[in-house]
């Protein structure tokens, strides 16, 4: 079985924003952002047994800042395209305004059929309409609260998903 890609984004998702009362700090660090984050974030994803990718607007930032925060290797980087760069595309007459979120086309070429996660705060139906539409494998696109950032119940039900491709899967099983 291919190894399942996990599309990680990072403001709203491993570094909560907004919400009730102030969010927990751990340690300090020069980046402002930084001890929003739980280090014990890293582990845990690790443990999950997907292959991490940034899927963020930090691009390399995320490997020189929050990686060793984390204590996780340097990972992939999602690198998107320019605006520009989607005109002519399949689909580009579709319309981008009804809540297709822009990360979602460049998901799914860089996961090129293999499954996957995308953990985001901004995952909405229509996007999980287009990966169920166009994407071969299984995916799994986990909105996160972004007033909570990744939690133990989303750490949960995306571990109990990957968990569930170990199994035997039919070609097109649907996307959650």
């Amino acid at each position: 079985m291919t190894s399942v890609l996990l599309f990680l984004d990072i403001d709203g998702t491993l570094i909560p924003f907004g919400g009730p009362g102030p969010h927990p700090v751990y340690g300090t660090s020069p980046h402002p952002l930084l001890p929003c984050l739980d280090p014990a974030l890293g582990p845990r994803l690790r443990a999950l047994g997907a292959e991490l990718v940034w899927a963020t607007t930090w691009l390399d930032d995320a490997n020189d800042l929050l990686s060793p925060w984390l204590g996780l290797p340097a990972l992939p980087v999602v690198r998107w395209p320019d605006v520009d760069d989607d005109e002519g595309d399949e689909g580009a007459d579709e319309p981008h305004g009804v809540g297709l979120h822009w990360k979602t086309r460049p998901l799914v070429e860089w996961a090129a059929g293999r499954p996957f996660v995308w953990v985001d705060d901004e995952i909405s139906g229509a996007d999980r309409a287009w990966v169920a539409d166009r994407h071969p494998g299984p995916a799994l696109l986990h909105r996160v609260d972004h007033r909570l950032g990744l939690a133990d119940a989303d750490l949960a039900a995306v571990g109990e998903w990957i968990g569930r491709q170990g199994e035997a899967q039919c070609p097109g099983d649907p996307v959650a």
